[in-house]
């Protein structure tokens, strides 16, 4: 009982130190830019003291980059653990399962064929990201699927780079008829841009990412008994399958809701889980909101470097992350061998 409480005490105690982190990065974040603004003056705009030009600065620019890049952080790091833990495989992502694959697809067929219509992309994008995502994962479970057999999470992954394939030739097709504007917007995409950094596209992507939060949060009982395996979960009185369906639905419509308006952030949807798993252990009634946090803090942080460090030229956010998160990555990957 005495180590319950102990557990507990650390575990609230970890996550209130990362909410911090990501706090003091945000406040780092409002603060840095080519148009620079002191600590004071950000204090004069929250208490609606600020001058035109100080209000246009935070209000516009910068809170709705910071919030957006803890949104996109959120849905990432909870989709990329929720994946692993359904599939009990370390390598699981929205991206090495083809769900990246299959809703970039389709954000190309939405800037191919309906933003030149001034169809609005807030609403619309989401969707069909979504759409393509749960696309991509249908294909791969069918394609998976062995009567009588339970789904290999490693057949999963196979599945997955193998249609991710056929997704690359597809948007390759579609790539040849962009203009020149279209061209950039996707491989900016393609980076992880923060692209959606509007209040309009955050008036949408913060109920669908925070209601599917709060969902996956409230299963996290049931993810923790799912990660024991499927005839374990049974014996212990789980609906396997809808729970199992369910919380996927979830993953995929997290990935989808940060793919939409972020760009292509998947490598955070791996490595989130590791780094949260190592300082709060495997019970995802901590790691859940430990990995939501991991991914935000990188997001941000990230975010805060481009904006911040004169690189030569405008570098997206996601070719940051990656650089900083490959390493640790590696060392995880010679660990485990090891």
């Amino acid at each position: 009982m005495k180590k319950k409480r102990f557990t507990l005490g650390r575990g609230v105690m970890i996550l209130a130190l990362l909410v911090f982190i990501m706090v003091a990065i945000a406040v780092i974040s409002i603060n840095s830019g080519k148009m620079s603004l002191s600590i004071s003056e950000v204090f004069q705009v929250i208490l609606g003291k600020g001058t035109d030009k100080q209000n246009l600065i935070i209000f516009e620019f910068r809170l709705p980059r910071i919030v957006l890049a803890v949104l996109v952080g959120i849905g990432m790091g909870a989709s990329g653990c929720i994946m692993q833990s359904l599939l009990r495989n370390d390598m699981a992502s929205p991206g090495t399962l083809g769900i990246s694959s299959g809703s970039g697809l389709f954000v190309l067929i939405f800037v191919v064929m309906f933003a030149s219509k001034g169809t609005s992309s807030a609403f619309v994008l989401p969707l069909l990201a979504f759409v393509g995502g749960m696309t991509a994962a249908g294909l791969i479970f069918v394609l998976s699927y062995r009567r009588g057999r339970d789904i290999s999470p490693t057949g999963l992954i196979l599945t997955g780079i193998a249609l991710s394939s056929g997704y690359g030739a597809l948007t390759t097709l579609l790539t040849l008829k962009l203009d020149q504007n279209q061209m950039d917007f996707m491989q900016r995409w393609g980076a992880g841009s923060l692209w959606g950094d509007d209040w309009r596209y955050l008036a949408v992507l913060a109920p669908w990412t925070l209601i599917l939060i709060l969902y996956v949060i409230y299963k996290s009982r049931i993810l923790n008994t799912l990660h024991l395996g499927n005839e374990t979960a049974t014996g212990l009185g789980v609906a396997v399958k809808p729970e199992f369906l369910g919380l996927s639905i979830a993953a995929v419509a997290l990935a989808s809701g940060g793919v939409a308006l972020g760009g292509n952030f998947f490598f955070v949807g791996m490595i989130s889980p590791h780094m949260a798993r190592k300082i709060v252990g495997p019970n995802h009634k901590f790691l859940l909101p430990a990995s939501c946090l991991t991914g935000a803090i990188l997001i941000l942080f990230a975010d805060t470097i481009t904006r911040s460090i004169s690189l030569g030229t405008d570098v997206p956010t996601g070719i940051v992350i990656t650089v900083l998160s490959t390493p640790y990555f590696l060392y995880l990957l010679g660990k485990s061998n090891g």
